[in-house]
């Protein structure tokens, strides 16, 4: 059996397969959390929509940031209170950490990933390229 098809048409083709957010060059910008230092507590009040905007567990990124930053925290409805007093530039430089880490395919870039349980592991799956990469597991 020859096939008697030409590279054109193979690439066509191919291309046809892929999903649609392959192609797209949207920007990917993280808000910048709103929030304040009221005595020695630091209040985010914009948390949740942070954590909705990476399509991550706010209790994954609380996790992340309780451990950058060596404090303690806990969630009150969609906002954060951080034990310390933390300037908002420091919380955003740790929030991109984040997204570099947990959020953007290693492969693409894109920020269409979803993280995975497998067996013990913690497992990063892209939704544009199919990649899939481990990562760490938060304590």
């Amino acid at each position: 059996m020859a096939w008697n098809y030409k590279y054109d048409e193979l690439l066509k083709r191919a291309r046809k397969q892929l999903p649609d957010s392959v192609f797209k060059s949207e920007r990917f910008k993280v808000p910048r959390i709103k929030g304040s230092v009221q005595g020695n507590h630091t209040i985010v009040n914009n948390f949740k929509q942070v954590a909705d905007y990476v399509r991550r567990d706010p209790q994954h990124l609380l996790k992340f940031l309780v451990g950058e930053l060596a404090t303690q925290a806990r969630l009150k409805g969609s906002r954060a209170d951080f034990t310390g007093r933390f300037s908002s530039r420091e919380i955003n430089k740790k929030i991109n950490d984040y997204v570099e880490e947990f959020v953007k395919c290693r492969e693409c870039g894109k920020p269409d990933t979803k993280l995975v349980k497998q067996d013990r592991l913690t497992v990063m799956t892209c939704m544009a390229c199919s990649s899939k990469k481990p990562v760490r597991s938060l304590k």
